[in-house]
């Protein structure tokens, strides 16, 4: 099993430019399906998720091209996506059961073909996350569902406005009826829709293709259903969430650090938290720098949808507070089950005490090296920060769930003073 391989480091100092956002490309190449010809997506990361969402599109009857060579170094290669007249409206098992945020095809599917089967999804396995909430969405609009052998079945005509009220302003719920709208006849509202910079991004290439919506960004979003649209070319908007790590690592290991690319306007309450904490945080124009010395200040933390403090940053903050000068109480509001990294940290030397949605993080001047292994993305990255305020060897299994979310992970980690290596399988690893 491959390992990365973290030694205490610091302070980190230099620059490091942020990839495009993951949770943003995946939701725009399902787009791509609403309309035939060739979408350009620039900005698009390297990363697993997109190679599983890639082979997605290509099982539905879509090409999946990623371009080399005629890119700025500002932004990764362009994918070029190709959709024919006709696609096979199936995403199978084997590929949705991978990632959950496939399931995001089904919107554009419906919205195009009138008809969709869709694998129930898989992912990171952090608790339920129910579906109930997209079929209710799009049943709004005139879908009629059945679930049969592990596949979500949806038929309909053409699709018909309708003011869809969410119980929750889940993002991936948004983002499926939004790309459905598009192409419905007549008016659609989504009341209570997610607000993400990601949406936002989703809705910026939708309109690119001749979709017409207003706000994007707001919790009610207006979409007037056109008869079709057009291929697109769309520049994925930065992560947010690959920013907040190496702002993590700094507050970790400390140091100067310049993360070029991110975007502090999409990080209000995190970096209200983080300055609380004694980091010191600048809009530069080109990015935000990032400088700590010492130890961080406590902070209480609940997760919320934006513009709260998202969950996927609260492994991050758990590991910064885990070393902390004092106690912190964090509660996870979005997601059951999301604490299931602290018996990792707590192999470390953490002192953290978890009850139901929330958690007593109570600081000790240094972790202790460990073996341990990453549950999903999020909490797998903050493991391996958590190694550069730990005494020793932290070893790190479980890296491809790391990788499905962050593009050369130990290459930028290296470049900014992280002692990191990514240790391969064999009888000789870790050593």
């Amino acid at each position: 099993m491959d390992r990365f391989v973290v030694r205490s480091s610091g302070p980190l100092s230099g620059e490091v430019r942020v990839q495009g956002a993951k949770n943003s490309a995946l939701k725009l190449m399902a787009a791509c399906l609403l309309t035939k010809g060739t979408s350009r997506l620039e900005n698009v990361p390297a990363i697993s998720d997109v190679v599983i969402m890639s082979e997605v599109l290509s099982a539905i009857g879509a090409s999946v091209e990623r371009q080399a060579g005629s890119e700025t170094p500002e932004r990764a290669p362009a994918l070029l996506i190709n959709v024919p007249e006709r696609c096979t409206p199936v995403a199978p098992y084997e590929l949705v059961e991978k990632m959950r945020a496939s399931f995001v095809v089904l919107g554009p599917l419906l919205a195009r073909h009138g008809a969709a089967s869709v694998s129930l999804p898989g992912g990171d396995d952090f608790g339920s996350r129910p579906i109930d909430m997209h079929l209710r969405a799009l049943g709004a609009l005139g879908v009629e569902f059945t679930t049969e052998h592990g596949y979500v079945e949806g038929r309909c005509d053409r699709l018909t406005g309708a003011r869809v009220v969410l119980e929750y302003p889940s993002h991936t719920t948004t983002d499926n009826v939004l790309m459905a709208a598009t192409l419905a006849k007549g008016t659609t509202v989504i009341e209570n829709a997610a607000c993400e910079p990601e949406v936002q991004d989703l809705a910026a290439l939708l309109s690119a293709m001749g979709a017409r919506i207003s706000g994007a960004g707001t919790s009610r979003i207006e979409v007037e259903g056109v008869d079709e649209l057009h291929p697109a070319t769309h520049v994925t908007v930065a992560d947010r969430v690959e920013a907040a790590t190496f702002f993590a690592a700094v507050g970790l290991a400390g140091g100067d650090v310049h993360v070029l690319g991110a975007r502090d306007d999409h990080m209000d309450m995190l970096l209200e938290k983080l300055t609380l904490m004694g980091m010191e945080l600048e809009a530069t124009g080109r990015g935000v720098r990032a400088r700590f010395e010492g130890r961080l200040a406590p902070v209480d933390v609940a997760t919320l949808p934006y513009p709260g403090v998202a969950t996927d940053y609260k492994p991050l903050l758990v590991t910064m507070l885990s070393v902390s000068t004092g106690v912190a109480i964090v509660s996870e509001n979005l997601f059951a089950g999301r604490f299931r990294y602290v018996d990792e940290l707590r192999r470390m030397g953490a002192d953290v005490r978890t009850e139901g949605h929330h958690a007593v993080v109570r600081g000790v001047e240094r972790l202790s090296g460990a073996p341990v292994r990453a549950p999903d993305i999020r909490a797998g990255a903050a493991l391996v920060l958590a190694g550069l305020a730990a005494d020793g060897m932290t070893t790190v299994s479980g890296t491809e769930h790391i990788e499905r979310g962050y593009e050369d992970f130990v290459g930028k980690l290296r470049a900014i003073g992280v002692d990191i290596t990514r240790v391969a399988a064999g009888p000789d690893a870790g050593a």
